[in-house]
């Protein structure tokens, strides 16, 4: 668990109060009912009409796995990997089967259960690459409904400015009402902005990084499984999967050894 992304969206939140604050403001000034009606549930609405119920619904389970979701490790991955290797080359692939029905992993545990099986190493490779294109694909799509929120969000603040402006032209017999006014029109463009760069975009930015990582996980995983059905020395296989890791991984990987 990493709640790195929901510590940085809350503190995020809590200077911009403090700022409106600091410069003579008070926060229940903003936290109007109306503005916050318009922008949050315009933005879901034009949102969810992007895409279809399912992916909805799981772009917002997506998006609450990632405000804390750890990145993946890498470690342990290997280590699998390695010692799959090393029963292999020892024991035959069928000595795998015992230790297939302990992967959490679904991609190394139906590629293993593949190599068991005798899938031809061509088509092996296909196959996984095909679902491992597919699951990038999926969480790509579950990122781009925060992608475009952070987009609709600050258009429908400014629709919100242009409603509340229709109110304060309405009220110009009004003058002592129509500073109140204005700056209650003005708190929808706020929100629009505020929502999209502060909770919309870094929740996106954390979703694509996480399935990034996950699709060079699962490079790694068909790599080293289309090494233990070749039969290659568990060193070499070692080897041949840290040749995939980005950079960073493989510091943080020397350094935990």
């Amino acid at each position: 668990m990493d709640p790195i992304t929901l510590i940085g969206v809350i503190l995020a939140f809590i200077i911009v109060m403090v700022v409106l604050i600091l410069e003579g403001g008070s926060p229940t000034s903003i936290l109007l009912l109306a503005p916050l009606i318009l922008v949050f549930g315009g933005t879901f609405a034009v949102g969810a009409a992007g895409m279809s119920g399912k992916l909805f619904v799981a772009s917002l389970k997506g998006a609450g796995k990632a405000l804390v979701a750890a990145t993946p490790k890498y470690e342990s991955l290997l280590e699998t990997l390695v010692e799959c290797a090393n029963i292999a080359r020892r024991d035959g692939l069928l000595s795998l089967e015992a230790t297939v029905s302990e992967i959490e992993d679904p991609l190394l545990r139906r590629g293993l259960e593949l190599a068991i099986d005798g899938t031809d190493p061509g088509d092996l490779g296909r196959i996984l690459e095909a679902e491992l294109y597919s699951e990038t694909v999926y969480g790509g799509r579950q990122a781009k409904l925060f992608t475009d929120m952070g987009g609709y969000a600050p258009t429908i603040g400014i629709i919100g400015t242009i409603l509340g402006l229709v109110t304060v032209l309405g009220n110009l017999a009004n003058p002592d009402e129509l500073g109140g006014l204005i700056a209650a029109a003005f708190v929808a463009a706020m929100w629009g902005v505020l929502s999209a760069n502060v909770f919309w975009l870094p929740i996106a930015s954390k979703m694509k990084l996480l399935n990034d990582l996950r699709t060079t996980q699962g490079e790694v995983i068909i790599e080293g499984i289309l090494a233990i059905q070749a039969g290659a020395n568990p060193r070499m296989v070692e080897r041949r999967l840290r040749a995939l890791l980005p950079a960073d991984v493989l510091q943080d990987l020397e350094k935990a050894a």
